[in-house]
Order: C-alpha cells, then sequence, then structure tokens
C-alpha cells in the first residue's frame, strides 16, 4: 500500500470514531479502526489532529455524493426522483452537521459547494421532463436544497413529521390546486358586435 493509500485509509477509519467520540478520539482507536499499529500513524500524519483534518475532508470532499445523485436513473417518474435526490441531500447535509458537532470549537473547513456542478446534474436528471416544469432545475436545485437542509437540522428535524415522500409532494405539487378559470362577468359583453339595421316605420 502507497503512503497515499494508508493516508486515505487512515482518514477513511478515523471518520467513524470522530462521529462517536468527537476530538476525544484516541491515536490508539484510530489505528486499531484502522488496522495499523499506532507508529504508523504518525509516519504518514504529523499529529492527532492532522488525521482529524484528514478524515473531515475526506468527508467534505463533493465528488462520492455527486455520483450518488448522478446514479439516480433519469427515467423514474418526477415525483420518485425528487424524492431519491431529498433523500440524498438529507443525509449529506445530517453527515455534514454531524461532523461539524463533532469538532467543536475546532476551526471548520469550507464546504465546496459548485452550484452549477450540481445545476448540471439536476438538468440531466429533471431533462425528461423539462416541458411539464413550470421553473427550470436551477431553480428545482433550490427548494430541494432549502427542505433537505431544514428537514436534517437536529433541533428541527425532531419538531416536524415530514418524511422525504411528502417532502417531495411539497416540492412538485405545491400546497393548492390550481385556481378554476373564472367565469366571465355577465356584463362582459362585446360592444363592438355588428347589428342589424332596423327599418323605419312606414307612414
Amino acid at each position: 500500500m502507497s503512503v497515499d493509500e494508508r493516508r486515505e485509509a487512515i482518514a477513511r477509519a478515523t471518520l467513524p470514531l470522530l462521529m462517536a467520540h468527537g476530538r476525544d478520539v484516541t491515536t490508539r482507536q484510530i489505528a486499531e479502526a484502522a488496522g495499523v499499529a499506532e507508529g504508523t500513524l504518525f509516519r504518514v500524519y504529523e499529529n492527532k489532529d492532522a488525521i482529524v483534518d484528514a478524515a473531515v475532508a475526506a468527508y467534505l470532499e463533493p465528488g462520492p455524493f455527486r455520483a450518488e445523485l448522478r446514479r439516480i436513473d433519469p427515467g423514474l417518474p418526477l415525483e420518485l426522483k425528487v424524492r431519491m435526490i431529498i433523500d440524498r441531500f438529507h443525509d449529506r447535509f445530517a453527515g455534514i452537521f454531524g461532523v461539524f458537532a463533532a469538532l467543536g470549537t475546532h476551526p471548520r473547513p469550507p464546504v465546496d459547494v459548485n452550484v452549477d456542478a450540481i445545476v448540471a446534474i439536476f438538468a440531466e436528471l429533471l431533462e425528461p421532463e423539462l416541458e411539464r416544469l413550470r421553473v427550470p432545475p436551477a431553480t428545482v436545485f433550490a427548494f430541494v436544497r432549502v427542505v433537505a437542509f431544514a428537514s436534517a437540522l437536529p433541533h428541527f428535524s425532531s419538531t416536524i413529521s415530514l418524511d422525504s415522500a411528502e417532502l417531495a409532494s411539497l416540492v412538485c405539487r405545491g400546497i393548492a390546486h390550481d385556481p378554476p378559470p373564472a367565469a366571465a362577468e355577465p356584463s362582459a359583453i362585446p360592444t363592438d358586435l355588428p347589428t342589424t339595421e332596423r327599418s323605419e316605420p312606414c307612414s
């Protein structure tokens, strides 16, 4: 195993421990989870903080999340696709919240949000329904991101009982039926219709 592969394996093994123990995780726990000797850790990382930072950076790397979105079949029904997208966003946000909570007061690394890349994925997934959509894929992304973010907030999600199916229905259908067409007013009678010519009375 190369040094880079060893570093990656250690970072992957550290993340669940970080979620469980926060920054109190020990290098012994990390070494046992990674299946290496404790001294090996310090041949590829400077210290425990460097290991934790690498684990967090590996989790926040957006490639695997985007790949999960791309695995959704564009041919599925619209509402099912939106539900699956919300599920993936919810899991992503919940994981990020968990990682940041585990970091405590330690500086939090920036989260890469490449909107153009995500919107491009949404455009591919929604392409079969483009003619049905009242808003562009970028707006659908904004809707999904808001509802998934809110539903993943630890202190907020416990107070609502909306699952991903209900959230998908909200995004796809809204909360009201389309209004019925307005009835024509009785007084709305065209005034420019031709009239029949009236004869003058006989004298």
